[in-house]
């Protein structure tokens, strides 16, 4: 008899065990399904409003819920919009890390080649989104500081762009570009914080150019290349070949 007690209290323990795991379940799929609607709705709000315009009131009403509900998954519209930033920051670093990957390896593609494709990806996400582009690249939101949280995703098409340029430099190696002399300082300090296993020369001409990149994207995105540039896909490809080579992806010659 004890033996038959202690089975069935078991078997019991164990069905409750998997009922609880279910409903745990089942409500994480409602908060996940949940958070998703609610960063949709905030995302066609920023198309139609802009961000500085985003309102967890707006959101809850278009959603059909009050707003104090709304509130147990973002407290407030800076954590939604930290959210929607870190999502932005983590889809172009995908599309740029996939690219990166798909480019092929160091010892079959060129570096200049390689930069390439990662900028064009970039570009080619920030025309697919460019509202949350605007978000990420454009002007900031006003009153809205960005946390730590969005450091690490908002470096990753950095890190894309120096994997580049640290596989080239392992490689053959680079024909690095010229440094002036009252920059050195500077560019030994920003290679320590950036990529302290190249040169400074090479650091401080990559990150020139990463901020270039993103000029010629903001450029198009925004529209300042209306009747001025027309063939664009080329023009892109042109521009961010040559920060390549000029920013010393280019291999030395044999000596």
């Amino acid at each position: 008899m004890k033996s038959t007690r202690s089975t069935t209290s078991t078997g019991s323990a164990t069905s409750t065990g998997s009922t609880g795991g279910a409903v745990r379940g089942a409500r994480e799929r409602a908060r996940s399904e949940i958070t998703a609607a609610i960063k949709d709705e905030a995302r066609r709000q920023l198309a139609a409003e802009g961000a500085a315009k985003l309102s967890l009131r707006a959101v809850a009403r278009e959603l059909g819920m009050v707003s104090s509900a709304l509130y147990r998954y973002f407290p407030s519209r800076d954590e939604l919009l930290t959210a929607l930033i870190v999502d932005a920051y983590d889809a172009v670093g995908a599309a740029a890390e996939r690219a990166l990957a798909e480019a092929g390896t160091p010892a079959r593609t060129a570096p200049v080649a390689r930069w390439t494709a990662v900028c064009t990806a970039v570009r080619a996400w920030a025309l697919a989104h460019p509202h949350e582009y605007a978000l990420i690249y454009g002007s900031p939101v006003p009153g809205y500081v960005a946390p730590k949280a969005t450091v690490e995703p908002a470096s990753r098409v950095g890190l894309a762009l120096i994997t580049v340029a640290r596989d080239a430099h392992r490689g053959p190696g680079v024909a690095l570009p010229p440094l002036a002399a009252e920059l050195r300082q500077e560019a030994e300090r920003i290679a320590r914080d950036v990529a302290p296993d190249l040169p400074p020369e090479l650091v401080v001409a990559l990150v020139a150019a990463w901020s270039q990149v993103f000029g010629l994207i903001s450029f198009e995105v925004f529209g300042q290349f209306n009747r001025v540039v027309e063939d664009r896909d080329a023009f892109f490809t042109h521009s961010v070949s040559r920060l390549a080579r000029e920013s010393g992806l280019v291999l030395a010659p044999p000596r």
